[in-house]
């Protein structure tokens, strides 16, 4: 962070740029994704709009969204600038190409500016004509920030502040200006991308190998290469729909003391780049899927999956099942690419037992609010008895059912033991009963299944499970 002497800047106001700069987010593209969760239909109004001006277009985007200021991921390097100079007795305002309405309700909120300058009905301002306002209002001023688009600003500007600006072009602005204030963008985009991705919930998809096991088909390797790919593509247009998740969710989050942190909800990932991100991943899945069979049972994934996202997720009890039934197509997926369909039985025991898992994931969340309501959930805090009723039932139906289907015809033609298969109906219940006690204790922070997969004692059962199968389908228990 750089400053020339005070009294380069001490008479000229100090005109602050919002989007990007002040915030790490853009209003325009909030209000879009807003726009289009709450009212899809009107996204093939958007280009009529943007034939009457960016100015038309962004006060009618903005007249579907509700912004909350208070949530906003301002950058606080920039706040704490701006209150020095307040404290110093300097003009602070707020200059932005968002529309007046949003930029006022976040000056208001902050309490730092003198005055607001934004788009008005018929005025985009932004580029040079925001630079050629600010010369007719003001004459001289300083002006902070972090767009290409800002060139023309910082070129009638007496000094400059640069925040979270490309380092190229903040090399550039510096040799023909004098810089009062640079800001460097933050490291870890990449990575950032990455956990957006939410590579950790990739685990879920394994169940597409499921079937090769059930069907005591260990060495085939043409049916683990089928089941490989279908992992991959799963994994992929789970991703989308992860990242078109986050941005309809970014009020939520922000409002979620742990999800918050997120990458779109922090702004560490434009909302702009997960727009482009999440269509791009859900097209390369099922660009996959349609090598393996499975094209038409990912397309049923995604719709039910949007379906989810966009109301499923609203409803109390409709949310649930909606995770339950994620969970089984993954596992009907396996056994259409690999050729080995899953039992009625298999399916049975799987329904209840997600089923039951998706009532973890509810009571979880219920038992870590504080309001009165689940944030986009539906749920009261006094629902989570019944819930808990309801989802330690469907534990141990699934293990009715297991008991079944280990009884099963199919199981005793497929496998030399099938008694020892027996084994696994007090294992998997178990399991389950760890999980809702973890639950009850409190310790139950995320999705039951990543829950699993950093869990020592899940990872035991695990391999006691699969050693199980193994024993079953190759030592003869009778001889």
């Amino acid at each position: 962070m750089a400053e020339s002497p005070g009294h380069l800047h001490a008479a000229s106001p100090l005109c602050v740029d919002l989007d990007g700069t002040l915030t790490h987010t853009d209003l325009l593209y909030e209000n879009l994704v807003a726009l289009l969760t709450a009212k899809p239909w009107l996204a093939f109004s958007i280009p009529l709009w943007l034939l009457k001006g960016r100015a038309y277009l962004k006060y009618h985007i903005a007249s579907h969204a509700a912004l909350d200021p208070t949530l906003l991921p301002y950058d606080e390097r920039v706040l704490d600038y701006l209150r020095q100079e307040k404290e110093k007795g300097r003009t602070l305002i707020l200059t932005t190409a968002s529309i007046r309405s949003q930029a006022q309700a976040v000056a208001d909120h902050l309490g730092l500016f003198d005055a607001v300058l934004a788009t008005e009905a018929g005025q985009n301002l932004k580029g040079s004509v925001k630079a050629l306002l600010l010369n007719e209002k003001l004459g001289r001023f300083s002006y902070l920030g972090n767009d290409r688009s800002d060139v023309a600003v910082w070129n009638s500007a007496e000094t400059v502040g640069i925040a979270n600006a490309p380092p190229k072009l903040a090399r550039r602005i510096a040799i023909d200006h004098v810089v009062e204030l640079e800001i460097p963008r933050r490291r870890g985009l990449f990575y950032a991308i990455f956990m957006a991705l939410r590579p950790y919930q990739w685990v879920k998809n394994l169940l597409v190998f499921v079937p090769i096991l059930t069907s005591n088909q260990l060495g085939n390797m043409t049916a683990w290469l089928a089941a490989l790919l279908t992992f991959i593509a799963f994994s992929c247009t789970a991703s989308g729909i992860y990242v078109l998740n986050d941005l309809t969710d970014l009020t939520a989050d922000r409002r979620h003391p742990r999800k918050r942190h997120r990458p779109f909800a922090s702004g560490r990932v434009p909302v702009r780049l997960g727009m482009a991100l999440g269509p791009a991943l859900v097209g390369l899945g099922l660009a996959l899927a349609a090598t393996t069979g499975v094209f038409a049972v990912l397309m049923l994934y995604v719709a039910c999956s949007l379906g989810y996202m966009l109301r499923g997720k609203e409803l109390p009890l409709v949310d649930v099942f909606c995770l339950a039934f994620l969970y089984d197509v993954r596992l009907f997926a396996g056994g259409l690419a690999t050729g080995f369909h899953v039992s009625l039985w298999l399916l049975g025991f799987s329904a209840f037992f997600f089923l039951g898992l998706a009532f973890v994931k509810r009571v979880a969340e219920i038992s870590a609010t504080q309001g009165d309501t689940v944030n986009r959930r539906g749920y009261l805090p006094s629902d989570i008895i019944m819930l808990k009723m309801i989802g330690i039932g469907c534990s141990f139906a699934s293990c009715v059912l297991l008991a079944l289907f280990v009884q099963s015809p199919e199981v005793t033609e497929r496998y030399t033991s099938p008694q020892i298969l027996w084994a696994l109906v007090p294992l998997i219940l178990f399991w389950e009963l760890r999980m809702w006690l973890a639950t009850d204790r409190g310790y139950m922070h995320d999705d039951p299944i990543v829950y699993a997969a950093r869990d020592w004692v899940s990872w035991t059962i695990s391999m006691m499970v699969t050693a199980i199968m193994i024993l079953a389908s190759r030592t003869n228990f009778l001889s």
